[in-house]
């Protein structure tokens, strides 16, 4: 079942990506960026991604720990739609087959 604060704070963070993005390009249309700019652009969905994340670091619930591991070593190798969807499949395996 899915939790209805959960439900809203992701919708949130979907939405404040969009309207981030959405924003830019239209501001930023008719510019040319710099390298540096250009740069912190391409992070800010990584930020957003570290925001969900992070909570997990202090759960204390051993799936969630391990897939935390797991994952960063996933990202230390591939780009980041590969190891979003990795992080989804191992979180979920670990929570059925480990205690909460």
């Amino acid at each position: 079942m899915i939790d209805i604060t959960t439900l809203v704070t992701i919708l949130g963070m979907a939405v404040a990506t969009y309207l981030t993005r959405a924003m830019g390009l239209a501001l930023l249309r008719k510019r040319t960026l710099g390298p540096q700019l250009s740069q912190v652009l391409n992070a800010a969905p990584g930020c957003v991604l570290i925001a969900v994340i992070a909570p997990k670091f202090v759960s204390g619930h051993p799936a969630d720990l391990i897939a935390l591991a797991l994952t960063g070593y996933a990202a230390s190798r591939y780009s980041i739609l590969p190891v979003v969807l990795f992080a989804i499949v191992v979180t979920a395996a670990l929570r059925a087959a480990l205690p909460t």
